[in-house]
């Protein structure tokens, strides 16, 4: 008897139709991982004592950012893979890429920004948002499972996932089954998410060393999901590029990690700093007195 040969079928279309709009699938699954974002992040900075108000409005920045970020990184780095016309085809992101390192620099600095602003503390926010960010992230991978995009080489595992014939690369035409990594990652990052609130119950962290673990979490899996992927992608030295980035970005927030927990750096540090000091108002020095001379006062009899 021959073994049952089981496989992920892959969706027929990534497009939705309601009447006469139509619907991306890869877009609905952004906006899903952005809003689940939100909600752990509002609820973890409420739990701290912050306002779920000043979360929501440093994600209407933030996300604005990091999709321009994510999207120009793509850009760059892969202009091969960008539609024709070009001029147009840098925009259509609802085609797919986006590339994470991108949008994660360009949506933590912008957030960072506002944060710091409304008088919080940036760093106890990334703290905060890091498993939220984390989650969002795998959420997203379902995108490219709609898309049919950015998945590994041949398999023959009983996971194995189905790409139709005009989603394959040109060498693998003949391979029917390949690695979902997007179910990897997806796997990944929430076993991740759960490491994380685990350990910021048991770890009294120094921000931003929950945001430093959560990225090294999430680069030391992308880089064995780098050598899966079939995708284009520029090389160096045998290695794609993004397994590159992971290798540098791991390496700094591995270091970031260990220097804020090393023994006795905690010291005398707050439980959770969410509010920076505030500046102490000047005061303004009373105005002078005008001098009246004795001989111009009258002494009452």
């Amino acid at each position: 008897m021959s073994p049952a040969i089981a496989s992920i079928p892959s969706p027929s279309s990534g497009v939705f139709h309601v009447g006469p709009v139509a619907l991306h699938a890869y877009g609905l699954t952004l906006l899903a991982a952005i809003l689940v974002c939100v909600w752990l992040t509002q609820r973890r900075w409420a739990a701290r004592g912050g306002d779920p108000e000043l979360v929501l409005r440093m994600a209407v920045w933030a996300v604005a950012a990091g999709i321009v970020g994510a999207r120009a990184y793509h850009d760059v780095t892969s202009w091969n893979e960008v539609p024709d016309p070009k001029w147009k085809g840098i925009f259509e992101v609802w085609h797919g890429g986006l590339g994470i390192w991108g949008g994660i620099l360009a949506g933590t600095l912008v957030g960072a920004w506002i944060v710091r602003r409304a008088g919080a503390s940036a760093f106890a926010m990334m703290d905060a948002a890091a498993p939220g960010i984390l989650l969002a992230q795998g959420i997203g991978r379902i995108g490219n499972y709609w898309n049919q995009e950015l998945f590994g080489k041949p398999t023959s595992l009983p996971w194995g996932l189905e790409i139709q014939l005009a989603h394959r690369p040109a060498a693998y035409v003949n391979s029917a089954t390949f690695h979902p990594t997007f179910l990897y990652e997806l796997i990944w990052d929430v076993v991740g998410v759960a490491l994380l609130l685990y350990l910021d119950r048991r770890v009294r962290f120094r921000p931003p060393a929950l945001f430093a673990a959560y990225v090294s979490w999430y680069t030391f899996g992308r880089f064995f999901e780098e050598l899966l992927r079939i995708d284009p992608a520029h090389k160096f030295g045998g290695l794609r590029l993004n397994a590159w980035v992971s290798i540098v970005v791991w390496v700094a927030s591995t270091w970031v990690l260990i220097r804020l927990q090393r023994p006795g750096a905690d010291r005398d540090l707050p439980r959770r700093p969410l509010r920076l000091p505030r500046r102490k108002a000047r005061v303004a020095p009373p105005p002078p007195t005008m001098a009246i001379p004795k001989s111009r006062v009258r002494q009452r009899q």
